[in-house]
C-alpha cells in the first residue's frame, strides 16, 4: 500500500512557475513508476509526465515538453513537477499517481496506475 500527498499547488500568473511535490509513504518507493495528471473542470483527466523507478527516464505530453520537468528523489520519497512558463491552459487540479514497474516503458493511461493522491489545485491567471 502506497499513500501519495501533492503539495505546492496555488494561484500563479501566466508565465510563471510552480513547483508540485508528491510525498510517498512507505519503505518500496524505488519500486514505483510515477506519473503525474491533470485535470480540468468538465475535461477527462490527462497525462502530463512520468518518470521511471530510478529516475533516469522521463516522458512528457507534448502541450508540458520544454516547459515541466518531473525529478524524483528516492531517499525522500518524493518526486516532483517543476512547471515553468504556465499558461492559462495549464489550470487543473494535479495528481500524482505510482504503479509497481521496474520497466523503462512509460504509461500514459491513468487506469494502469495503482496510486493516487489527493490532487492540489494549481490556478493560472490570464
Amino acid at each position: 500500500q502506497v499513500q501519495l500527498v501533492e503539495s505546492g499547488g496555488g494561484l500563479v500568473q501566466d508565465g510563471g512557475s510552480l513547483r508540485l511535490s508528491c510525498t510517498a509513504s512507505g519503505r518500496t518507493f524505488s519500486s514505483y513508476a510515477m506519473g503525474w495528471f491533470r485535470q480540468a473542470p468538465e475535461k477527462e483527466r490527462e497525462f502530463v509526465a512520468a518518470i521511471s523507478w530510478g529516475g533516469v527516464s522521463t516522458y512528457y505530453a507534448d502541450s508540458v515538453k520544454g516547459r515541466f520537468t518531473i525529478s524524483r528523489d528516492n531517499a525522500k520519497n518524493t518526486v516532483y513537477l517543476q512547471m515553468n512558463s504556465l499558461k492559462y491552459e495549464d489550470t487543473a487540479v494535479y495528481y500524482c499517481a505510482a504503479r509497481p514497474s521496474r520497466s523503462p516503458v512509460h504509461s500514459t493511461i491513468p487506469r494502469t496506475y495503482d496510486y493516487w493522491g489527493q490532487g492540489t489545485q494549481v490556478t493560472v491567471s490570464s
